[in-house]
């Protein structure tokens, strides 16, 4: 914990003292982003803070229906990737609920474009992907 000031001490040289201890003792050797350069936003922004933090906290701020949209991307994807046909049909089915809610009941911003996925052709494309690895595994 840093002290006090002395009474009677010039509060410049205080500070000064202060930093020369503190680099003795190799308080400023090992920052985070040394030597690195400062982000070269030109424009100034309020929510620079909550944009950094966002940032690093891999979070974003999407609008209800594009995170829905991206969130089903992703679900047609772990389908596709499914270990088994009873997982992929799961996943494809939690999601369509959301999109169907979503289609009945818009949030506010973009229109979400999409429709429930068929699960049948979605199975049947996780069977067509299967296929060649159970050819190899036989082989």
């Amino acid at each position: 914990m840093t002290e006090r000031k002395p009474p009677g001490v010039p509060f410049e040289s205080w500070v000064d003292k202060q930093i020369r201890d503190a680099e003795r003792r190799g308080d400023f050797a090992q920052l985070p982003g040394a030597g690195k350069p400062l982000p070269a936003d030109t424009a100034y922004d309020e929510l620079w803070w909550i944009k950094g933090k966002m940032a690093r906290e891999g979070l974003s701020a999407l609008p209800p229906s594009l995170a829905l949209r991206k969130e089903a991307e992703d679900a047609l994807a772990a389908a596709c990737a499914a270990p088994s046909e009873r997982i992929a049909r799961k996943i494809i089915t939690e999601v369509n609920v959301k999109i169907r809610d979503m289609m009945f009941k818009p949030p506010p911003g973009p229109p979400l474009g999409m429709k429930p996925y068929d699960v049948e052709e979605v199975v049947r494309l996780w069977r067509e992907r299967r296929a060649p690895d159970a050819d190899e595994s036989s082989a």
